[in-house]
């Protein structure tokens, strides 16, 4: 079609949420739809350039040239398609075609050729897309450039109402607004229900320990939860915590009360026997005296080396001639009424505090003898482990009634003797087999009675370095060393003094 007949193209007659302009040089509106009609230029991107010749008789020579150019192209199209009819066709009637071919062409307004042998117009392919405000509504449109068949530059605008878009905008921002802080509170309350459910156990943990703290009884026990999370566990780690502490409590009750009575007799006899000596010279029994401050003295010693060895005192770095301590402390005084008789005495070397295992030596003695019908046996040898740590074992043994199985654990405890040894006339307090096996865990080894009276001492030799062979994971525990000494070798007079327990 030719510029003059773009208003009537079908097609511009759209809806109104579609509208369509067809904009030609200079900005003259060719066509429009009804939305957009007495409208200047819908918008101005993508404008084609003015017309070299913008006269409306059309007598530019080069427009000209154009025009009988598409008009001979035609004619000849037209030819080529009139060859090929049928002959039958009546002469006349190609004639009349013939004759009036020429003017349907150049009369036609539209450019729209029956035959469909119109030549299509030149389209710019190259489209800008701009929002813009028409009638008080925002529309998308694109442009696009062309030409009519008459060569005539042209401008298509077309548009899409942003109507709908902005109306799901508008509903999605309103719903927002109202729903959102609604649904604030609503995520809010459900975390905070969830979080207090979730805590409440923990809320029982927590009230449970502050009733304990100020009942100070350590028999109560925390609320365990059913499931098995982190909480229940947390609840089991806590009256686990509590069963230790109580255990722990009682055995220090205990202590204390085993040492005020032990502790009472001998001062109690002390001072009687000094109140009678006061009042009557000749009766002042000096040997008692002596023999309950001696007492006196060896409970204090051992209540200080159990303190230490409480506090985590560890053992020095020494080596120690096991056998050779063993003469040593049967030659430097009389450990009882019955003769002891030596085995095999090997030079083994153990590591640890001299001071210590001299102890524990000393006490194992002693209590052969006390417990001996006639002799006691002392003999060590060295074993081989299945893991290839090499050991050494001291073994005292007596000819006595021997230990009853049940009890064989329980005289390792403190302040514990058998009923056969209750009378204090026969000496100790009970304490010397507890320090002698607290003292053997702490050089990593054990102190046990395999049968009858026969007590065996097993020890980690020590290795050409010094080291000990044996485990590494020493069951003694480790802590700050005791502010009354090391107990080192070096130190006589600390837990390695030889008072007897």
């Amino acid at each position: 079609m030719d510029a003059r007949g773009v208003g009537g193209v079908e097609g511009l007659e759209t809806d109104e949420d579609e509208p369509a302009q067809v904009v030609g040089p200079g900005g003259r509106v060719l066509g429009a739809s009804e939305t957009l009609r007495g409208r200047g230029p819908v918008a101005s991107f993508n404008r084609v350039e003015e017309d070299e010749d913008d006269d409306a008789d059309g007598d530019d020579a080069a427009t000209d040239e154009r025009r009988d150019r598409d008009r001979e192209r035609n004619r000849e199209r037209e030819r080529d398609r009139g060859r090929g009819d049928d002959d039958s066709e009546d002469p006349e009637d190609s004639q009349e075609a013939d004759d009036g071919e020429d003017s349907g062409r150049d009369d036609a307004p539209s450019g729209d050729d029956p035959t469909g042998t119109a030549t299509p117009a030149e389209v710019d392919r190259d489209s800008e897309a701009q929002t813009v405000r028409v009638g008080g509504q925002d529309f998308t449109v694109v442009g696009v450039q062309s030409r009519t068949r008459d060569g005539t530059p042209v401008t298509v605008y077309a548009g899409a109402s942003l109507k709908d878009q902005q109306e799901a905008v508008a509903s999605v921002t309103q719903a927002m607004l109202i729903g959102l802080p609604a649904l604030l509170l609503v995520v809010g309350g459900v975390t905070w229900l969830v979080t207090r459910r979730a805590l409440r156990p923990v809320e029982g943990i927590r009230s449970e320990m502050a009733g304990i703290m100020a009942s100070a009884d350590l028999s109560r026990r925390v609320p365990e939860p059913d499931a098995r999370d982190e909480v229940a566990r947390l609840a089991r780690t806590t009256n686990d915590t509590l069963a230790a502490l109580e255990s722990s409590v009682e055995r220090q009750r205990r202590f204390v009360a085993d040492v005020s009575h032990e502790l009472r007799s001998p001062i109690a006899s002390l001072r009687t026997q000094l109140e009678v000596g006061a009042a009557h010279p000749d009766l002042l029994d000096v040997e008692g005296a002596v023999q309950d401050t001696v007492r006196l003295q060896q409970l204090a010693t051992d209540l200080l080396l159990l303190a230490r060895l409480d506090a985590g005192e560890r053992p020095g770095e020494g080596r120690v001639a096991l056998g050779a301590l063993v003469r040593e402390e049967l030659a430097q005084e009389q450990q009882g009424p019955h003769p002891v008789r030596l085995g095999e005495l090997p030079d083994a070397e153990v590591t640890g505090s001299r001071g210590q295992l001299a102890r524990v030596v000393v006490n194992l003695l002693q209590n052969a003898q006390r417990h001996a019908a006639s002799r006691v046996e002392v003999s060590l040898r060295e074993s081989r482990a299945a893991d290839g740590g090499r050991w050494v074992e001291l073994e005292v043994s007596d000819d006595g009634a021997g230990v009853p199985e049940a009890q064989r654990e329980r005289i390792f405890e403190r302040f514990v003797r058998l009923d056969d040894a209750r009378s204090r006339d026969e000496g100790g307090a009970g304490l010397g087999l507890a320090i002698a096996r607290d003292v053997a865990v702490r050089h990593g080894g054990t102190l046990t009675v395999p049968e009858g009276s026969r007590f065996v001492l097993r020890l980690p030799a020590a290795d050409r370095d010094g080291r000990a062979t044996g485990p590494t994971d020493s069951k003694s525990p480790k802590g700050p060393k005791s502010p009354h000494g090391t107990g080192s070798p070096e130190d006589p007079e600390g837990p390695g003094s030889h008072e007897g327990a």
